[in-house]
């Protein structure tokens, strides 16, 4: 299995986009994005599964959309139409046959 590497934050002005990108590569079970807001718990974004459903959160349906490119072995969030209330921390996560895994973290900001 590899460690998740993340890339792509950065800081948008409200109703911007920015696609993040995660490395991944092993026996995956599942995968997904988390983040977490300055003072608040990390909380799951969106989320995919092996065969490429993809769930997410309310607050950013229709805005966010996770997506996975085997052959690159990378999996994405793209955010259309952010807000500030987006601003956190986020974190790709991998769940390994073997173990789970998280990234070190990418640093999204939503300026209004």
């Amino acid at each position: 299995q590899v460690q998740p590497v993340e890339s792509g934050g950065g800081l948008v002005q409200t109703g911007g986009s920015l696609r993040l990108s995660c490395v991944v590569s092993g026996s995956i079970v599942t995968m997904g994005w988390y983040r977490q807001a300055p003072g608040k718990q990390r909380e799951l974004v969106a989320s995919m599964t092996v065969g490429g459903v993809g769930n997410y959160d309310d607050s950013v349906k229709g805005r966010f959309t996770i997506s996975r490119d085997s052959g690159k072995n990378t999996m994405y969030l793209q955010m259309n139409s952010l807000k500030p209330e987006d601003t956190g921390v986020y974190y790709c996560y991998v769940l390994y046959k073997s173990a789970p895994a998280w990234g070190q973290g990418t640093q999204v900001t939503v300026s209004s």
